[in-house]
């Protein structure tokens, strides 16, 4: 059962639903996905400067989610379910592309088209299912922490951004340690393995929806 709001600054906040929030999107983050994947081959094979940038990529796709999540909301755009299924499949491709560049590059090498960066990270990011579900379906459970629209989409965005930055700092700081070093070409495959399978399964269950 939830707790009842209490008051901040004149602004009355669901404790209880805002520690769900945290929770759900600190599992959402940190569990294995393309993106972990992708910030782990960054790190390794271009630098922790190059991996923060592609995170900061990654999290600028997640606040477009978020946008067009909360102009849903607010009922000030429709958007067609087919269209994220399409961006998804299309992004879901790319990642395979990642994958594959990643998997034939040279052992303790890099390849140009896995070395990161903003724009390979918002691409990912923007076609992460794990992403598009959550702030298409999930992220709306969440809009009433607040006692104005404003104030909660506020409060869930910034939270977003710290949570995702520093979980994906933490796996940039990992990837960088001797011993992570150390066994680099089979932490860099088992990445792009990871990124191959979820593109993969992403491609099918976009095809089903659009085609099935």
């Amino acid at each position: 059962m939830l707790a009842a709001p209490f008051t901040c600054d004149g602004c009355d906040m669901d404790h209880s639903l805002i520690l769900i929030y945290v929770i759900s999107v600190f599992v959402l983050i940190a569990t294995p996905g393309p993106v972990v994947a992708l910030i782990i081959n960054t790190s390794m094979t271009a630098g922790g400067g190059q991996a923060l940038r592609t995170a900061l990529g990654t999290n600028v796709a997640s606040l477009l989610l978020a946008l067009i999540a909360v102009l849903i909301l607010s009922g000030s755009f429709s958007l067609n379910p087919a269209l994220l299924n399409w961006i998804s499949f299309f992004g879901c491709l790319f990642i395979v592309y990642l994958a594959l560049q990643g998997l034939r590059s040279t052992p303790g090498g890099t390849s140009s088209t896995v070395a990161g960066g903003i724009g390979t990270g918002f691409l990912v990011g923007i076609s992460n299912p794990k992403d598009i579900i959550f702030f298409v379906s999930f992220f709306p459970q969440f809009i009433h922490v607040a006692d104005s629209f404003s104030a909660s989409v506020t409060l869930l965005t910034t939270l977003w951004v710290i949570i995702d930055l520093l979980i994906l700092a933490l796996y940039i700081l990992v990837a960088r340690q001797p011993f992570a070093l150390k066994y680099r070409r089979g932490v860099n495959r088992v990445a792009c393995f990871v990124l191959l399978a979820v593109a993969v399964a992403g491609i099918a269950h976009s095809g089903k929806v659009l085609w099935g």
